[in-house]
Formats: structure tokens, sequence, C-alpha cells
């Protein structure tokens, strides 16, 4: 027991370092990026925010409910991405926490400081000043929209995870054995022949 709690405590604090590193380098890039076009392009941008983190979040749903059976018969046949699967599913709790946590709770972040950039834009176009009904009405708006697309976003994308995780996962097994294979790096850890994770 106090080996496992060593390595939760371990992986916790690995977790939240690299989620600090993340967050400040995607906070300086939208930030930096977004100062530089125009806002129907940082509202776009807001929106790639926003749909980046639905998708992980569907994406670490879909690693908790997906079984190793499909991708064994898989692995059996040397389909591209099959032992990749099989990782991901036995080290569903960390792969859900990076995708759910991580870049979740990021984007959410970014987009919700990006948010506040596109509405500074827009009120400056039109020709409001800052504090302004106009701009408060704006911000209000933009903020609800987010919030929404994220919230019907991330219920939809449960849906799916969890009548489709099979699929979401081998799609995303094949991405990580490409980027891998390209690039001669490990993102995910080698293959054991431990058990299915416990429920």
């Amino acid at each position: 027991m106090d080996n496992k709690l060593k390595k939760s405590v371990q992986f916790s604090i690995s977790i939240a370092v690299i989620t600090f590193v993340l967050a400040a380098i995607f906070s300086v890039i939208s930030s930096s990026v977004l100062s530089g076009v125009i806002w129907i392009i940082g509202l776009i941008i807001v929106f790639i925010i926003v749909f980046t983190g639905v998708f992980f979040d569907m994406l670490g749903i879909a690693a908790t409910a997906a079984e190793e059976k499909p991708f064994h018969a898989m692995a059996s046949e040397k389909v591209s991405g099959a032992k990749e699967a099989i990782v991901i599913v036995r080290n569903a709790d960390r792969f859900a926490s990076f995708c759910n946590d991580v870049i979740g709770d990021i984007s959410g972040i970014v987009s919700g400081t990006a948010s506040a950039i596109v509405v500074l834009q827009l009120t400056n176009v039109i020709g409001y000043n800052e504090g302004s009904t106009v701009q408060i009405t704006i911000s209000v708006l933009l903020t609800s929209v987010v919030a929404a697309l994220t919230v019907g976003g991330k219920a939809l994308g449960k849906f799916f995870a969890i009548h489709s995780s099979t699929k979401i996962i081998f799609f995303a097994a094949r991405v990580i054995s490409w980027i891998e294979n390209r690039l001669k790096i490990n993102i995910l850890p080698k293959p054991t022949s431990s058990n299915k994770k416990s429920r």
C-alpha cells in the first residue's frame, strides 16, 4: 500500500509540474498569437481551444471505458496502433488524468484568457471604451457561449467516449504510434504483461 501511495504521490507531483509548464507555454503562445490577429481570427482560435479541451476530455473517458480484448486480437495480427492501445487502456487512470485534468483544465483556463483578449479587441474595433456597458455585455455573451460549448461538447463527448471507446482509443493509439515512429520519441510506456486495470 505504501508503495502504491508513493507512486501516486510521485505521479501527482509530476502531473502538477507538467501542468504548470504547459499552462505557461499555452498562455504565452495564445496571448502572443491573439495580440497580432483581428478579433474574428481570435474568436476562431478561442473555439479551437475549447474544442481541443472537449476532444481530450472525450479521450480520457474513452480510455477508462475501453477494454483490452479487442486490441489483443489486433496486436496478434500486428495492426499498427494495437500495442499502443493496450498500453493506454492499462494506464487508463494516468492517461485520463493527463487528458482530462491537464489538457482539459488548461484549455478551460486559456480559453477564458483568450476570450478576454478577443472582447477587448472587438470593443476597440467598434469604438467603445474598456469598462463600458457594451464591453461588459459582449464579455458576458462570449463567456456564456464558451461555457455552453464546453459543457455541451463534453456531454456529447462523454456519450461517444462510452459507446465508441474502442474506436476512439484505437484512433488515438494510431496517431501516437505514427508520432513515435516518425519522431523516434516515446510517448507511452513500454507494454507490460500486467493484468487489465482494476475497475
